[in-house]
């Protein structure tokens, strides 16, 4: 009997491995909607950006090599399930820790109110982080628009992209707009800015958000 039981419960055990998992249902997608203004919402200049990340902030390096001397001191940022670091021209994937751990608490609470919508699943794109004095050369020679005091020297500041977002289930038929996602993100950029976790500047010509990181 003893051994009868035992061939049962295996019998068992292989049948409900071979039945195919219950996925469950995703219910109707819930409106997406931002009931602000990105430029009134988020409009810290670079003047307050700028005296946070000095406060806080690494000593800026002038080349990439005198730059290495300052690693220790920051965690490397690299594309995670949160979030997808571009291809970096201008800057080193480097950020002082409470600046890596804002932005991955962006991208984490991003994803959260994604499923709370019932929406497919996106990561947020990071497009600069750590700069040197040469990258804000160089980058002046391009851009005329960026600043030559630049918060990104300080390992404190980061650009997130509201244009482009990298969908994590391609088998997923839903999809959402830019548009609607960059409504997402700026809800949890509002949020994280009322908490007093970090500065944002909506940057329209860039297409980034710029953000600071607060103590």
């Amino acid at each position: 009997m003893k051994h009868i039981g035992i061939s049962l419960l295996i019998g068992a055990f292989s049948l409900m491995t071979l039945l195919p998992s219950c996925k469950e249902e995703r219910g109707p997608l819930k409106r997406i909607w931002y009931d602000g203004s990105y430029n009134r919402d988020f409009n810290d200049m670079n003047d307050v950006q700028l005296a946070m990340a000095k406060k806080i902030g690494i000593q800026p390096a002038t080349t990439r090599e005198e730059a290495e001397e300052a690693l220790h001191k920051m965690e490397k940022v690299e594309t995670n399930e949160y979030y997808e670091v571009e291809e970096l021209t201008h800057s080193i994937p480097y950020l002082i820790p409470s600046a890596a751990e804002l932005l991955e608490d962006i991208g984490r609470n991003f994803q959260d109110t994604l499923r709370h919508r019932n929406a497919s699943l996106y990561k947020i794109k990071v497009t600069s982080v750590t700069r040197t004095i040469d990258d804000v050369k160089k980058l002046r020679k391009r851009n005329t628009n960026s600043s030559k005091n630049s918060t990104h020297q300080y390992g404190t500041t980061f650009d997130i992209s509201w244009v482009r977002y990298t969908k994590v289930d391609e088998s997923d038929t839903l999809n959402i707009d830019k548009d609607r996602l960059k409504m997402v993100l700026a809800m949890v950029l509002r949020d994280l800015k009322r908490d007093d976790r970090c500065y944002v500047k909506h940057e329209r010509r860039q297409g980034c958000f710029h953000v600071t990181v607060r103590e």
